[in-house]
């Protein structure tokens, strides 16, 4: 179901979403409860902390309908109240390759 999910919501945020807020947002995952009652939607933004802020305050304001949206097109009796978290994941993974890539660089012998 989160896969499910995850394809529409990046889909409708891609083709159908028209907030200025929402800049170049990335859903990388989504977890459902076990019950099919709600869903966390992991997303990751392109920007600064303005831009991730802006995306966020305009998905929270569409999500009544991206939910209507999502039940739609998956068919479901009961479609998840959805919550929007920012995933700072990849840009942790970012930093620590930068990290690496640092202390790599400083490693090198130099004659």
């Amino acid at each position: 179901m989160g896969e499910q999910m995850k394809k529409e919501i990046a889909q409708i945020l891609r083709d159908e979403l028209k907030d200025p807020r929402v800049g170049f947002v990335t859903v990388t995952s989504v977890e459902v409860s076990g019950d099919l009652r709600h869903a966390k939607v992991f997303v990751s933004v392109l920007g600064d902390e303005d831009a991730k802020k802006q995306s966020l305050e305009g998905l929270q304001k569409a999500t009544g309908f991206i939910r209507r949206e999502v039940g739609q097109r998956i068919q479901l009796r009961y479609t998840p109240e959805i919550v929007f978290k920012f995933d700072a994941s990849i840009e942790h993974g970012d930093k620590i390759a930068r990290l690496l890539s640092q202390v790599g660089d400083s490693g090198k012998d130099v004659t």
